[in-house]
């Protein structure tokens, strides 16, 4: 693989040749009879999930967040997953959700990502078997626009439960700190906001529509080369929102690691799954690296800022 030239401020993670080695020859591989509970958790396993699947304890899981392959033809590495047809596409999403299904606790949470194509699937296989409470919809402004379409620059998460009442969400930990640009003050004090050194901020319940979202880039710590990888904000509401510390957080497509690195930061178990043998890596990287920088971008003082709205301009 060609190197590539970096700016001199880029921060974006990179490993060695030998790095990479190191890192490959310390990876979980996949296992070959059932593990216990005690034996998944903070575990990055490298290599297939549908042989992985099997191996996972029933009732384990207390939030899977799976950001899967949408229907596109797009290379992860070495790999290339291909487009198919609606049909085609719903089989193979079966084929690996609905063995998670069992691996659930009757008190879990499922969020799933999509882009406006795949959501009717997702939606579709959903609904079969878990009880659907809400679509998150985020602005993912990023990449060149369309001279024959709108541009693209949303995507959806589906969240689901287990139970129709016996599940997680914490309200209070995934509050939104804004900006308050007309302050309205009753008998002359603040009416639902505070002022400070850095301007006047109102805290506001999450909604389904988050635009306080930066893509990763060039210049954040969390950046990697993975082509589609999420913000650790982003896994940051989902895991506060919908966990407990100390609970299980299960991505079986890790990717770069995002979600693992996050819920280490945030005091939860993780485990994983990740057939690409350098994602991987940059994954233990990533865990290692969090030891010493537990920060996550834009959400400082136990609360979410808005974009660009951080006292540290961290966003």
């Amino acid at each position: 693989m060609p190197i590539k030239q970096r700016a001199p401020r880029n921060r974006t993670l990179t490993l060695s040749a030998e790095d990479l080695r190191k890192l490959q020859r310390k990876a979980t591989p996949v296992p070959t009879k059932k593990l216990s509970l005690s034996n998944l958790k903070n575990r990055l396993f490298l290599g297939d999930l549908l042989q992985v699947l099997p191996h996972l304890p029933d009732a384990s899981i207390d939030l899977l967040f799976i950001d899967p392959p949408y229907n596109l033809t797009k290379t992860y590495g070495s790999l290339k997953f291909q487009s198919r047809s609606e049909q085609d596409y719903e089989t193979w999403f079966r084929s690996w959700f609905q063995p998670l299904i069992a691996k659930l606790k009757p008190t879990a949470s499922v969020y799933i990502c999509c882009d406006w194509k795949t959501s009717v699937v997702v939606q579709k296989v959903l609904s079969e078997s878990l009880v659907i409470r809400n679509r998150i919809t985020w602005e993912r402004e990023k990449g060149r626009g369309s001279l024959n379409n709108w541009k693209n620059c949303s995507e959806d998460i589906w969240y689901a439960t287990q139970s129709e009442t016996d599940f997680t969400f914490n309200v209070d930990q995934v509050k939104l700190k804004r900006k308050v640009i007309a302050p309205y003050k009753e008998n002359g004090q603040p009416k639902d906001w505070t002022s400070g050194k850095s301007g006047n901020f109102r805290l506001t319940h999450p909604s389904n529509l988050w635009t306080d979202i930066s893509i990763p880039f060039w210049s954040m710590p969390e950046n990697t080369d993975h082509p589609t990888q999420k913000p650790e904000k982003l896994l940051a509401k989902l895991i506060l929102a919908s966990s407990k510390p100390g609970d299980l957080v299960f991505d079986p497509f890790m990717g770069s690691g995002t979600t693992a690195v996050v819920a280490r930061k945030l005091a939860r178990s993780f485990c994983g799954v990740e057939i690409n043998p350098e994602y991987h890596a940059w994954a233990q990287k990533r865990l290692e690296l969090c030891e010493t920088s537990p920060k996550i971008q834009g959400y400082s003082d136990g609360v979410f800022w808005e974009r660009n709205s951080t006292p540290d301009a961290a966003d």
